[in-house]
């Protein structure tokens, strides 16, 4: 993929147990950042909806990174202080598997 269409600078976020230092006991977990990319975003168009719908999903937009080892479902997205919860497992590109990830992606808040 060709970096002209990534313009897009988009936080990656995890979620992270805390834990107490003294205690060792588990705290709230927390959100904290996983990577940092450039990235194209692109509402998804009517037709690409309801497949979307269809499928039993509520994705909004398409998030294409370049490949990325490690990105999974149970995470979210930060794009212009928005948050993106991520709709499913990222899907390789379909040549090498190895240049691309398309993220499903619907907007609004992700507990975990």
């Amino acid at each position: 993929m060709r970096a002209g269409p990534l313009r897009h600078r988009i936080e990656i976020q995890h979620r992270v147990a805390s834990r107490d230092s003294d205690t060792g006991e588990y705290g709230e977990a927390v959100w904290q950042p996983f990577a940092r990319v450039w990235s194209q975003i692109s509402p998804l168009s009517a037709r690409d909806f309801i497949a979307a719908k269809a499928a039993q999903s509520e994705a909004t937009a398409r998030i294409v990174i370049r490949y990325r080892d490690g990105v999974l479902p149970t995470m979210r997205i930060i794009y212009r202080d928005e948050i993106y919860s991520i709709v499913g497992p990222p899907l390789a590109d379909p040549d090498s598997g190895l240049d691309y990830l398309t993220i499903l992606t619907s907007k609004g808040v992700k507990d975990g």
